[in-house]
Formats: C-alpha cells, sequence, structure tokens
C-alpha cells in the first residue's frame, strides 16, 4: 500500500524537479549591463556618459552626440580626444554641474565635429574621455548617417 502512494509522488516530484531545473543555474539577463539604444555608455569618474554615438554627413564631417550626467554637483572640462587622419585633437566640453544632465550635439554647430580616415558610416570611431584627475576612458563610439528619422537633424 506504502508503494502506491509513494510512486505517484515520487513521479510528480521527479516531473516538477525536471520541468523546473533547467532554469537552476540560468544567468538572469535583466541584470546585465548593456546600452539599450544605438549608442554606446562608460563613466569617468563621476561623469556618466550615456548614448554615445557619431551621426556622419556625405562629406565625412561627423557630429558627437551624447549625453552626459554629472553626479558630482561641480562644474568640470571634459576633454575630449580624437583622431583626425593622423593627427590628435583635443576639444573640450564644460559640463554644469546642476543641472546634473547635460546633452551634446544637439546642435551639431555648437558640438564637436570630428572627420577623418576612421570615421565611416557603420563602423567605430576610437573616442577618448577624462577629466581632472580621473583616468580617463577609450571608448569605441558607433557611426551612424541621417537615413533614419530620428537621427537626421544631428547630421553636421
Amino acid at each position: 500500500m506504502r508503494r502506491r502512494l509513494f510512486a505517484p509522488l515520487a513521479l510528480a516530484f521527479s516531473v516538477v524537479l525536471g520541468a523546473t531545473g533547467c532554469t537552476l543555474n540560468a544567468e538572469i539577463a535583466t541584470q546585465k549591463d548593456y546600452d539599450p539604444s544605438d549608442g554606446v555608455g562608460t563613466e569617468v569618474g563621476e561623469l556618466a556618459l550615456r548614448n554615445i554615438m557619431l551621426i556622419i554627413n556625405s562629406a565625412g564631417d561627423a557630429n558627437l552626440v551624447m549625453t552626459v550626467v554629472n553626479t558630482g554637483g561641480e562644474d568640470v572640462s571634459l576633454r575630449v580626444q580624437h583622431t583626425d587622419g593622423s593627427r590628435e585633437i583635443n576639444e573640450t566640453l564644460d559640463i554644469a554641474g546642476t543641472p546634473a544632465l547635460t546633452r551634446i550635439g544637439d546642435d551639431p554647430a555648437e558640438g564637436i565635429v570630428l572627420s577623418g580616415s576612421e570615421v565611416v558610416p557603420g563602423g567605430l570611431a576610437p573616442v577618448y574621455f577624462q577629466y581632472a584627475d580621473n583616468p580617463g576612458e577609450l571608448v569605441l563610439v558607433p557611426v551612424l548617417d541621417g537615413t533614419l528619422p530620428e537621427y537626421e537633424l544631428l547630421v553636421p
């Protein structure tokens, strides 16, 4: 009599364990950091650089577009270094402490425009970001063109 009672319980337990055990050691995807847009992100000291991308025109000039979140509260000068063919170019962006959010590149005439052989649509362009005594970050920035409607106003 005990066998008849134990056998269905053991079978039910093994079915439940078999059906749910495959996710026992699975990696949880929602806990992975990722860039949810076309751009990439990084952190330099107390600055969080988000959705960094280059929007290129047909002449090879690319507008640097990104959002900078300053969690430090003080105004800083962010150094942006890129290459124009064979020479290095250093430019500076003033990032306000308050408000903590600064958008760069919304107006291509006022932003940083890169050009050179390394800037091609669909590629990645190396851009170095650094401020104060904080270690800098070299970021491979995706290069997009203005064919998508959301980017056509950002073309230099």
